[in-house]
């Protein structure tokens, strides 16, 4: 079933509303543009044919008013022979093509009272084509914006927490060498007790910071998920 159930839903319809309260906007514009598409080639297709009608109609006037001077013509001759009842004769038949050709006029003037209809209706489905066009295009604008927002983002916290661990691996080195350090300085001998309370001291310093690491790099990971 379509959206529009005739010309004139299409005409009244407000587009913003209709997408606004679609589950599918993307899918909604589609069809709405499908629609419309094929409103319009009915519509042209109608006035193709009234124009069609015009023109032989306007062909049918020709051959009348010719038909109408060609029986005043042979009244004139008639008149001229003093043939009175062949000239009342032609007269009747001009009198009888002149109404057919009064018909036809009037015929004429609906017709292009139709095409003036058409016309304004297919200015008034193109419009609307054109608009529903214009807020497809800015739907497919913003889901690309969205898109690429988002890969930002995501792009943006992947380096984050790259860099997170590369800074955390490299205070890993940076301990591990020091502790090394320390040690290679107390291989051949005996800490006297003031070295083992700074080696105590030294070592609660590192764990502080290496914790302190560890609650950046877990806060950076939650605001990544």
């Amino acid at each position: 079933m379509g959206i529009f159930s005739r010309f004139g839903d299409i005409i009244n319809a407000n587009i913003t509303a209709l997408l606004d309260r679609a589950e599918d906007p993307a899918k909604m514009i589609r069809m709405m543009i499908q629609e419309m598409e094929d409103t319009l080639v009915e519509v042209r297709t109608t006035s193709a044919r009234v124009i069609a009608d015009r023109k032989s109609l306007q062909r049918r006037q020709e051959h009348l008013a010719d038909e109408a001077a060609e029986w005043e013509r042979k009244a004139r001759l008639a008149i001229e022979k003093g043939r009175e009842d062949l000239a009342r004769a032609a007269l009747g038949e001009q009198q009888a093509v002149e109404n057919a050709l009064q018909l036809a006029q009037r015929e004429l003037g609906a017709i292009e009272e139709q095409l003036a209809i058409l016309h304004e209706e297919i200015g008034q489905l193109q419009q609307k084509l054109d608009d529903a066009k214009a807020k497809q295009k800015s739907l497919q604008v913003r889901d690309q914006t969205s898109r690429s927002r988002m890969d930002i983002r995501n792009a943006s916290n992947r380096d984050k927490l790259e860099d997170a661990f590369r800074k955390f691996e490299a205070y890993e080195r940076r301990m591990d060498n020091m502790e090394a350090e320390i040690e290679s300085q107390d291989l051949g001998r005996n800490p006297n007790l003031n070295e083992q309370f700074e080696d105590l001291e030294r070592n609660e310093q590192v764990e502080d910071a290496l914790a302190a690491l560890k609650a950046r790099m877990k806060s950076a990971k939650r605001g990544q998920d």
